[in-house]
């Protein structure tokens, strides 16, 4: 059983001494209700360079760079997905097989084998390892220092026994690990130069959401994956009061992580002594933030500043409504009062009232502070 003579396209993160992956999953399923009965994904460092699935029957490059091994290889695509065709067929079977073994008909049942290697560019190390599991469980897993099969189930004991027996391809897997998959590597990397092997250092910031929540180290925008973040007092890494969260993708290939850390027990003036560390693998320089309180970037602060506005605006409002209708009750019990019929009386109501007329704001009379900040 070659499992892996339809092998495609692989690559390399960094140029940097790293460890790099490549690995192959399998997925046959039975009675799965939108999903194809037989997939094929290949990954390099968990970025995924390749799709086949049993509806469109062809195997198909997932990265732009990935076409290019046309260049040198033409027939490329077309004669791996001949390859998918004839796997789909055997681990059909695999399936089948193993309905029987474990006593099962009808229902859903899913079969998947992982192949791959990991290859270190700098001392040249390769290991190997090829999984089997069904239903979401280990089947059956190959040494690779023994070049053995070994079965954690029952029911693969007798396969692990038959395939253990056949020396000429407990050989090949010994070869492919050692040969053809290092092989590949090396030559197909330069297919994928620029994407792969870029790096990209992220940005990092302080967070903080409320006066008394953890404060957030945030770093975003950094390539390849391989990375770590952790903060540290006075030069020792710290492993209490601190929560570190997952490698995230952003929308455009990059990544992102952040790592938290609870200051409710310390103390203003030791602040300084804390600072958060960005490692990413290749890179010799780590990125270093002090623990700033000026320069952690917050909610909390700016929505305070925002409601303090509106509630000075709306006391204004209110001001100038009360001071409106206690004007308009005042003019009319002015108008409510009659004064002698005298044209000496007459003319000195007239001028009195001309000349306590209230002025209306022409709209460029100077606004108050507030007022302009809700322009």
């Amino acid at each position: 059983m070659k499992i892996l003579d339809f092998l495609v396209l692989l690559g390399l993160h960094s140029a940097a001494a790293v460890i790099h992956s490549l690995k192959y999953i399998f997925t046959v399923s039975s009675q799965v209700p939108n999903f194809p009965e037989f997939v094929v994904v290949g990954m390099v460092d968990d970025v995924q360079i390749q799709h086949y699935d049993s509806i469109t029957k062809r195997l198909e490059p997932k990265q732009d760079w990935a076409h290019r091994v046309t260049e040198d290889d033409p027939q490329f695509w077309e004669r791996q997905t001949a390859g998918c065709l004839g796997y789909h067929q055997l681990f059909k079977g695999y399936i089948e097989t193993l309905k029987h073994r474990f006593n099962q008909t009808g229902g859903v049942h899913i079969f998947q084998w992982m192949v791959g290697c990991e290859w270190d560019n700098e001392t040249g190390e390769v290991s190997g390892f090829r999984q089997v599991g069904y239903n979401g469980e280990d089947l059956l897993s190959w040494d690779v220092k023994t070049n053995t099969w070994i079965a954690p189930k029952q029911q693969a004991v007798i396969t692990k026994n038959n395939w253990n027996n056949d020396k000429a391809q407990l050989a090949y897997y010994k070869h492919t690990i050692n040969q053809e998959l290092p092989y590949w590597l090396k030559m197909l990397m330069n297919y994928g130069r620029s994407s792969l092997m870029r790096t990209e250092l992220p940005s990092v910031s302080l967070l903080q959401k409320t006066p008394s929540s953890p404060v957030s180290c945030f770093a975003t925008g950094f390539y390849p994956d391989r990375a770590e973040i952790f903060w540290r007092k006075d030069g020792e890494e710290l492993h209490e009061n601190v929560e570190l969260g997952e490698i995230l993708p952003n929308h455009d290939g990059s990544f992102q992580m952040s790592v938290d850390l609870n200051l409710s027990s310390v103390i203003p003036e030791d602040w300084r002594r804390y600072e958060c560390v960005f490692h990413l693998s290749g890179v010799k320089d780590d990125i270093i933030t002090k623990l700033d309180k000026t320069e952690i970037q917050t909610n909390w602060s700016k929505t305070g500043a925002a409601m303090g506005g509106v509630v000075v605006v709306l006391l204004l409002l209110v001001v100038g409504i009360v001071g409106f209708f206690l004007w308009k009750k005042n003019k009319k019990g002015k108008e409510g009062f009659q004064p002698a019929n005298t044209s000496d009386a007459s003319s000195s109501s007239s001028s009195s009232s001309s000349s306590t007329e209230v002025p209306v704001p022409d709209g460029n009379q100077p606004r108050s502070k507030e007022e302009n900040e809700l322009q």
